[in-house]
């Protein structure tokens, strides 16, 4: 038999323990530094603390959210899927409308996307919530485009869209867009679901 390490609990204690050995997080805020650990970790890549972008304080706004039972909205199932629930302080609601039968039709009428459609559907639960994209550049597009139209302000933002069209552009845009909404974002091309998950359980081991 191949010898490697099998055991659930002891994997993600040596995996953490090297997180926390290789990487500098001492310049953050203690909560700020726990997200960024779980990044990392979600990841396996380390040199993501030097891109990582903070906007307010997003570890302490999103806890004090989800402590309060605020719900999470996310843009991708993979997001959804990948939040632990036992995790949620509140057992908190967590939304992703991005199956609603609407919504190709609302994609093709707007010329946009369907993650970008979906984003109008988050209005009415919006205020006060924890969002975590992790896949669509183009639902940070529509969501900064919301909050400047005047929708109800989100209690904290995690922006981790992928890819190589628009999500470099759309994390800048929210860097950019003085929202006044705490954020945390990597700059550059790389994101994904996990991350946007990753911070979520950050957030909710936070709160508890």
């Amino acid at each position: 038999m191949i010898d490697y390490l099998r055991d659930p609990q002891e994997i993600t204690r040596c995996s953490f323990e090297l997180v926390r050995c290789e990487c500098d997080v001492s310049a953050l805020a203690p909560r700020a530094a726990e997200v960024a650990v779980r990044l990392v970790h979600a990841c396996g890549m380390t040199d993501i603390l030097d891109d990582l972008a903070w906007g307010g304080e997003v570890a302490e706004a999103g806890a004090a959210a989800l402590a309060g039972g605020a719900p999470v909205i996310t843009d991708a199932r993979m997001v959804a899927e990948g939040i632990t629930r036992r995790f949620l302080p509140a057992d908190n609601e967590v939304l992703c409308p991005l199956q609603d039968p609407a919504l190709p039709a609302r994609a093709h009428a707007a010329g946009t996307t369907r993650s970008a459609a979906a984003v109008e559907l988050w209005r009415p639960d919006l205020a006060g919530a924890v969002v975590a994209i992790g896949n669509a550049p183009t639902a940070l597009f529509r969501l900064l485009e919301i909050l400047a139209e005047g929708a109800p302000k989100p209690a904290a933002i995690l922006a981790f869209p992928v890819g190589f069209i628009g999500a470099a552009e759309s994390k800048e845009a929210l860097i950019a867009a003085g929202t006044g909404v705490p954020y945390v974002t990597l700059r550059g091309r790389r994101g994904g679901s996990a991350l946007a998950a990753a911070g979520v359980n950050a957030l909710a081991l936070a709160a508890s």
